[in-house]
């Protein structure tokens, strides 16, 4: 009777410990994050939210445990019922940088792209506005690039994915999220319904610029093992993916839908083979993951390859140079490990 007491007992505390909890906490955190109400009411229901998942803790080790765990339920139904409800907006009045949505239209090897933003960037404030239709000529696609741009320690990153052709064009592509004016970055805030996803299609001076020569970031260039196929099967997965976002807006997540997940399922829904890895989502640690699966080149060590492949300092010098994409990629390691010229 006692071991079964106790058994009993344990299980009751991982269903408290690994149900309640985490239950009660998101729980709170989208009340307080999403409720339409003042702050005082958002912080009332958020509080009641957390009183209610330890009251219901407490109760789990008395006679009312399954009356509290069933009330409890239902509580939680009817947020899951309230949150789905809560749809991304279509419009808004979004900041400039993301104001508009890439999409594009393919025939035969002619991709053409509308809205790819070419920014004159003097600072985040202070900027000439560029929206363009370009067209690209998919035959001509012979090489993919990851840039990484660091902006909060050696942790994480912010992924572009760039596309190269044979003609001398580059093409970057970046998710990121769709903020309003006056929106204020929260990692905590945007797992909870606060932003959508915007798909962009950028000039390569315009992406490593901003982050490097603007924000001063430190930004790393890897160039990538991949197939001409390849690489057309995924640069066309990306203007699917962004038509898609015009027609049907999805809401950006810190932890779900960020600019590293989606790619990584991105190129899992292409038939694409990425091993799950604590890298895929720690991304500042994705060069050692390329590296060990051989996406990259293996012909330099790892600490090597990471230092070569920084840009900033390049991407200041190039700055207005017409010749940017060729300038930034001197000395990095092509994926045979040659340096490139």
């Amino acid at each position: 009777m006692r071991v079964s007491r106790v058994v009993s007992t344990i299980a009751w505390v991982f269903v408290s410990i690994l149900v309640v909890a985490p239950v009660g906490l998101w729980s709170a955190l989208a009340l307080w994050f999403r409720l339409p109400a003042p702050d005082a009411v958002r912080g009332g229901a958020a509080g009641v939210a957390a009183i209610v998942a330890v009251a219901t803790m407490f109760a789990l080790f008395s006679r009312v445990r399954w009356r509290a765990l069933g009330a409890f339920a239902v509580a939680f139904a009817g947020v899951l019922v309230w949150w789905s409800t809560i749809l991304p907006p279509r419009d808004g009045d979004w900041t400039p940088d993301v104001a508009r949505q890439t999409t594009g239209t393919i025939d035969g090897d002619i991709l053409t792209l509308s809205d790819v933003r070419d920014f004159d960037w003097r600072s985040d404030h202070d900027f000439t506005e560029r929206w363009e239709t370009r067209s690209y000529d998919l035959s001509k696609l012979d090489s993919l690039d990851l840039i990484l741009s660091y902006w909060a320690g050696p942790q994480m990153a912010h992924l572009i994915m760039s596309f190269g052709f044979s003609d001398g064009q580059t093409l970057a592509w970046s998710l990121e999220v769709r903020r309003e004016k006056g929106g204020v970055y929260s990692p905590v805030a945007d797992a909870f319904k606060s932003h959508t996803l915007v798909s962009l299609a950028t000039t390569e001076r315009d992406a490593v610029r901003l982050r490097a020569n603007v924000r001063g970031e430190d930004v790393r260039l890897y160039r990538l093992h991949a197939s001409p196929a390849a690489i057309r099967t995924l640069l066309i997965g990306y203007v699917d993916e962004a038509d898609a976002l015009a027609r049907h807006p999805r809401w950006y997540n810190s932890l779900t839908a960020n600019c590293t997940t989606a790619v990584t399922r991105l190129i899992r829904s292409l038939g694409g083979v990425l091993p799950l890895d604590w890298r895929l989502i720690v991304n500042g640690y994705l060069p050692g993951y390329l590296y060990d699966h051989g996406a990259v080149t293996t012909g330099y060590p790892l600490a090597d390859l990471m230092e070569r492949a920084r840009v900033d300092e390049r991407a200041r010098a190039a700055d207005g140079s017409p010749d940017f994409s060729r300038l930034i990629r001197a000395g990095i390691p092509a994926p045979d490990g040659k340096p490139m010229m």
